[in-house]
């Protein structure tokens, strides 16, 4: 189903306070790794929002992930501070993880092996 404007900038608005609050919390850079928030995705009746943080060398990203949830309230808390004037009521917010950058990593050393290889069977 396609995101209606109004979605659509409403997740943008969530996304860009939500780097925001997660950069005052210490979360953007952490345990020697980053978190940023790839998308945000909210329902049509902008009632929930579902939060897809990317985790970048990060050793245990489900802990991670579970300390974030259990911050959740605080996180929430502050966004209505921010977004109060805008929207009528504060989504509730939830957390995946988004392993797209992992899919590239993966995809990029398979890439140089099949180069690898293919260097390796003109040379013989």
């Amino acid at each position: 189903m396609q995101e209606s404007k109004r979605q659509k900038q409403v997740g943008q608005l969530i996304q860009k306070e939500l780097s925001d609050i997660f950069q005052r919390m210490g979360y953007n850079v952490t345990e020697g790794g980053m978190i940023s928030i790839s998308t945000v995705r909210v329902t049509p009746d902008l009632l929930e929002a579902r939060v897809y943080l990317s985790m970048f060398q990060i050793k245990d990203t489900a802990a991670m992930l579970n300390q974030i949830k259990d911050r959740n309230w605080e996180i929430r808390k502050e966004l209505g501070l921010r977004v109060g004037k805008q929207l009528r009521r504060v989504p509730e917010l939830s957390y995946f993880l988004d392993d797209t950058l992992d899919y590239v990593f993966r995809m990029e050393e398979l890439f140089k092996k099949i180069r690898d290889d293919d260097a390796g069977k003109e040379n013989k």
